[in-house]
C-alpha cells in the first residue's frame, strides 16, 4: 500500500518495502468499516460528546510525530491501543460540553490555556470510547465469539509516542460551522496483525505472465526455507527418546529462511487443507 507523503503529488506515492507480503492495499476497508462504528456511536452512546460533529475522513497512515501530542493508551489480551487528540479539538469538544458556550470554544489557544482535571478526564473517556470500538471491530472481524469487555478508565495511561513505522488511523471530524479537528487511534504490532489477518483475501490473484525484456530482478527466483517450530533439549533426553514417544511443542510465528540466513517472521495459518504463511514481518 503506498504511503501519502503530503510534500509530493499524489501521482509521486512511495512504496514501503517493510509493507510487502502484506494485505496493506485492503485496510482502506477496514477504515470504512471503523467509520461506520464511529458514526453509529457518535450518533448514539456518544452523542453527549460530539453533538453537533459529523465524521469527515477515516483512513490509515503512519503515527504522527507530533511532540505536542499527549498519548494515552489502554490494554487488552488482544493488543494495546494508543490515543491522541489535537489539543484544538480537546479543547473546543470540552467547553461545549461542560461550558455550553458553543462557538466561543473555538477561540480558546491551547498554547496558554492550562491543562485542568477536567480536560484529563475527557480525553480518559474519549480514549476509552474509541479503544472500546477499535476492540470490537476486529473482533467483528474475526469473528470472535465473544466481545471484548469494555475498557476501565484506570486501564487508561499516559503512553509514549508510537514508533516511527507504526500504523495509526487519522479521523478528521467537522461541525455544522465547518470547524474541523482531528485525532489519531494507533494500534500495536499484536492488533495490526490481528487487522491484517481479518482482511486476508480468499481468492488468489492470478499470476502475471512475466516478459523476456523485463528487468533481472523482476524474474529471478529465490528459494525460502520457512522454520516452523523449534525445539531445545538435552542430549540425554534426546538419546532417551523411543519410536511412539512425543514430543511436545507449540507453532507460534514461523522463521522465514533464505541459506539460513532469518530474513522475515510470519504468520502461520490455515488454508483448504494446508499450512501457509501470511503477515511477515522483518525480523529484527
Amino acid at each position: 500500500m503506498p504511503i501519502p507523503n503530503p510534500d509530493t503529488p499524489a501521482q509521486h506515492q512511495v512504496l514501503d518495502p517493510c509493507l510487502l507480503g502484506r494485505p496493506v492495499h485492503l485496510l482502506p476497508q477496514f477504515a470504512v468499516r471503523l467509520q461506520d462504528d464511529l458514526e453509529t456511536a457518535m450518533q448514539g452512546s456518544a452523542r453527549r460528546y460530539w453533538a453537533g460533529w459529523r465524521l469527515d475522513t477515516v483512513e490509515f497512515g503512519r503515527a504522527p510525530r507530533h511532540d505536542k501530542l499527549r498519548w494515552l493508551a489502554a490494554s487488552h489480551a488482544m493488543g494495546t491501543v494508543s490515543v491522541a487528540f489535537e489539543r484544538g479539538l480537546l479543547l473546543t469538544l470540552l467547553e461545549r460540553r461542560y461550558g455550553g458556550r458553543g462557538a466561543g470554544a473555538t477561540q480558546r489557544d491551547p498554547e496558554t490555556e492550562r491543562v485542568t482535571a477536567t480536560e484529563e478526564r475527557l480525553a480518559v473517556v474519549l480514549t476509552q470510547q474509541m479503544v472500546d470500538l477499535l476492540y470490537g471491530r476486529i473482533a467483528v472481524s474475526l469473528a470472535m465469539d465473544v466481545a471484548p469487555r469494555p475498557v476501565p478508565a484506570t486501564a487508561v495511561m499516559t503512553a509514549g509516542m508510537p514508533g516511527a513505522n507504526g500504523w495509526a488511523l487519522r479521523v478528521q471530524v467537522r461541525d455544522a460551522a465547518d470547524l474541523s479537528g482531528e485525532f489519531w487511534i494507533a494500534p500495536d504490532q499484536a492488533l495490526m496483525a490481528a487487522i491484517l489477518g481479518s482482511l486476508r483475501t480468499e481468492q488468489p490473484r492470478p499470476r502475471a505472465t512475466r516478459g523476456a525484456g523485463e528487468p533481472l530482478g523482476s524474474k529471478l527466483q529465490v528459494k525460502l526455507d520457512g522454520r516452523l517450530v523449534t525445539k531445545e533439549m538435552t542430549l540425554g533426553a534426546l538419546f532417551d527418546i523411543k519410536v511412539g514417544d512425543v514430543i511436545p511443542c507449540s507453532v507460534g510465528r514461523a522463521d522465514v529462511l533464505l541459506d539460513e540466513a532469518r530474513l522475515f517472521t510470519a504468520a502461520v495459518a490455515e488454508s483448504r487443507g494446508k499450512l501457509c504463511l501470511t503477515s511477515f514481518e522483518d525480523a529484527e
